[in-house]
């Protein structure tokens, strides 16, 4: 475990998801992997293929949500960077950010988030494995 083994994906906060999935689309050429349903109906977050790899783009629904958490409540634009690690590797990796005091804002099956000096968005992931 020296570096992330490569970049997972980029995701894009959008105010209006349909608009951007189209441009990313249509403009850019990338391909739907995936949708991820919001809870009223619609898609929270459209996922498209960025080369080979395994790498995307992740569209994500900018909804203003009130109930999350300092992290997660930013505004449309670009919202998180992840390196693609492996999932027997993400306790090492959570060691190591901690030797290096940083924190931790957030933890998912698949995924560390945490922060830059700057404030940037990070995370490492192993997905689709979850840990």
């Amino acid at each position: 475990m020296e570096s992330p083994a490569g970049l997972h994906h980029v995701a894009v906060r959008c105010a209006d998801l349909g608009r951007c999935e189209t441009f990313y689309r249509e403009v850019l050429g990338l391909e739907v992997l995936r949708r991820w349903p919001a809870e009223g109906g619609g898609d929270r977050s459209v996922w498209l293929k960025a080369g080979e790899g395994g790498a995307f783009v992740a569209l994500e629904h900018a909804d203003g949500d009130a109930t999350r958490s300092a992290f997660d409540a930013a505004p449309a634009g670009w919202y998180v960077v992840a390196l693609r690690i492996e999932r027997s590797e993400r306790r090492a990796w959570e060691q190591r950010l901690a030797s290096h005091g940083v924190a931790v804002a957030r933890k998912s099956p698949w995924s560390v988030f945490f922060q830059d000096p700057e404030g940037n968005r990070i995370a490492l992931t192993h997905w689709p494995e979850e840990a």
